[in-house]
């Protein structure tokens, strides 16, 4: 359902994003956009003697490609229509590999509604990324300025 305010959330509501497969080529192009060629991330021969015997995802690309999995939902469905400005992100932790291959989806539940004025408010949530084996990849908190109804 499309939510347009504020006051079209609620406590404790969640959505659930769909999912997204992670590709070798979604490694390569943001190692190439960011600049981060962490061997890690894209080197096989060095990534073979960490503690993840593979490649694995950059932190902040799941970050990126988790959040952005709502709008697959539609434009107004995880942010309303009203939506001002991304307002933070704390307490952000990458708990567990993205390998090339695992397909993530991320969960997003409403912790807060703090009205600001008569015109804005404050939506804080938790999300977490999530992949195939229903293990949590990372989880942080945000926080978004959004317009209240007139």
């Amino acid at each position: 359902m499309e939510k347009l305010y504020f006051e079209d959330y609620t406590l404790g509501e969640q959505i659930v994003s769909p999912g997204r497969t992670i590709t070798e080529t979604d490694i390569v192009n943001f190692a190439s956009l960011t600049g981060d060629w962490h061997p890690l991330h894209t080197n096989v021969e060095y990534a073979k003697d960490t503690p993840f015997g593979e490649r694995i995802a950059h932190g902040m690309l799941i970050l990126s490609v988790g959040s952005a999995l709502f709008f697959r939902l539609g434009p107004y469905v995880h942010l309303p229509k009203s939506f001002i400005a991304f307002y933070g992100m704390d307490s952000v932790r990458f708990v567990n590999p993205v390998r090339i291959g695992d397909t993530i989806h991320a969960e997003m539940e409403v912790t807060g509604l703090e009205e600001k004025d008569e015109k804005r408010g404050v939506i804080s949530a938790i999300y977490k990324v999530v992949n195939q084996d229903n293990q949590d990849v990372a989880i942080y908190h945000t926080k978004a300025l959004v317009g209240r109804k007139p």
